[in-house]
């Protein structure tokens, strides 16, 4: 990669280039993110029932411990952006450093409560004692990596809101690629490698994950993306890293309990059946596909919002997050013709029974209202995020998801809408948040966020 490239200013020029410039390398990281845990599904898939449910309600808890450090790590996106734009990359270098101290401290515990309690975490979820023996397995190994897995996820955020998105893409590729290869072999026993099972999947996630958080760490301390981190004058900084907890840990909670609200839909359509259920997972599954190029648009407007603010431009940061919403929106309109006329196709990917294939197709039907509005919803929020006003998405979403999409749900499912109502008390409240966040984006109070 050019060093013109690296050194691209995003407080110049074009907003919709750079914003396209730095978005679609986030959406190919994000898509190879997504890849991998597929990947385990597909493969654990053939050791059976009790193996495939193992890997799922173990991924589930995991996934919440993963919503606490990404949530908190929003923090070094926000100040990195912010400094970087201001031209003061001593105190990026600074904010990346005790970002490190940081990630250890939650890491280290989070992987003590994981591998001690495992079982027991397992069986609060009321899954089968096969279920636990092997999910407790798999939980395990999950957590030992954690630590490194955290390395990863700084150096992926830091080299991000420095401007540089696609030297995060390329390691990703590289340890996907290892990923694809390296699970089936660790699972069933390819070449030399012992025929491990679940845990073979689990080992895969931790041996990538480690890989590609020292390639980021080598980027960083080389100086080979926009930052080059050095640990010379090192030194602990409880100030910095209370700031960076104040800014990050709402956008944690706000993932948590998200991840909370999507367990008790389950529940509500249960009682439907197991094809219900599945074309909830199924939908779900569909749709973080869906959202991607939201998550790439949002990350690049919040880089872009954050490092304009911090080179007082507040108006171009403005602008930038309304281009990245405005442009998300231009391209579902496109995606949601595709779903409306070709979503049997699209569900037949992944499972052609004509039951399944109905009921999933009717959940995405249904879900094409709230995918128009979707982008100023996961966009603004992004944003918001991205300069480090997390307050509000955690408010609004708390709001929202526990006042209006929770308990509509659950009534809507009660009346003739049966399952579907589900689906309805979804869009309900994806209208409701796009609406606020409209609201808030306007009023510009954000833009005098302190970081």
């Amino acid at each position: 990669m050019r060093r013109a490239a690296i050194e691209r200013d995003w407080t110049q020029g074009s907003i919709v280039g750079n914003l396209w410039s730095l978005s679609w390398p986030i959406m190919i990281s994000q898509m190879l993110n997504m890849l991998g845990p597929t990947i385990d599904m597909i493969w654990v898939g053939r050791l059976g029932s009790d193996a495939l449910a193992a890997v799922g309600v173990s991924g589930m808890a995991v996934n919440v411990a993963n919503s606490l450090i990404m949530g908190v790590f929003t923090s070094v996106r926000a100040m990195v952006a912010r400094f970087i734009g201001a031209g003061d990359r001593e105190s990026a270098n600074h904010i990346t450093q005790q970002a490190f101290v940081l990630g250890a401290v939650i890491s280290a515990v989070i992987a003590v409560i994981g591998i001690f309690f495992s079982e027991q975490i397992l069986a609060w979820l009321g899954v089968s004692e096969g279920v636990i023996s092997t999910g407790a397995a798999y939980m395990r190994i999950q957590f030992i990596g954690i630590v490194t897995m955290s390395i990863r996820m700084i150096t992926e955020s830091a080299m991000q809101a420095s401007g540089d998105s696609v030297n995060p893409m390329r390691i990703a590729v590289i340890f996907r690629i290892i990923h694809l290869g390296l699970c089936p072999a660790l699972i069933f026993g390819f070449w030399l490698f012992p025929a491990m099972g679940v845990e073979g999947a689990a080992w895969t996630n931790v041996i990538t994950q480690t890989l590609g958080g020292f390639m980021g760490l080598w980027f960083l301390v080389t100086g080979r993306t926009r930052m080059k981190l050095t640990f010379r004058n090192f030194r602990f900084d409880p100030a910095v890293i209370w700031r960076m907890v104040k800014i990050g840990l709402p956008a944690a909670i706000t993932g948590i309990e998200r991840s909370f609200a999507n367990i008790l839909l389950v529940k509500f359509i249960s009682p439907f059946g197991t094809v219900a259920v599945a074309a909830q997972s199924l939908e779900e599954r569909i749709g973080q596909f869906i959202q991607m190029p939201a998550m790439g648009f949002g990350m690049a407007g919040g880089v872009m919002a954050g490092q304009n603010l911090g080179a007082g431009k507040p108006e171009r940061a403005e602008k930038s997050g309304w281009i990245a919403a405005f442009c998300f929106t231009g391209i579902m309109v496109v995606g949601c013709l595709v779903i409306w006329f070709f979503s049997d196709y699209i569900v037949r990917i992944f499972n052609s029974e004509p039951e399944l294939v109905a009921v999933t197709s009717n959940f995405l039907k249904i879900q094409i209202i709230s995918y128009l509005v979707f982008g100023f919803v996961l966009v603004l929020s992004q944003t918001l995020n991205g300069v480090g006003d997390t307050v509000v998405p955690m408010l609004v979403t708390l709001t929202t998801m526990w006042l209006v999409q929770v308990p509509m749900a659950y009534v809507l499912s009660k009346t003739t809408l049966g399952m579907y109502g589900v689906r309805w008390g979804i869009v309900l409240a994806i209208f409701l948040r796009a609406i606020i966040y409209i609201v808030y984006y306007r009023t510009g109070r954000w833009k005098h966020k302190k970081v």
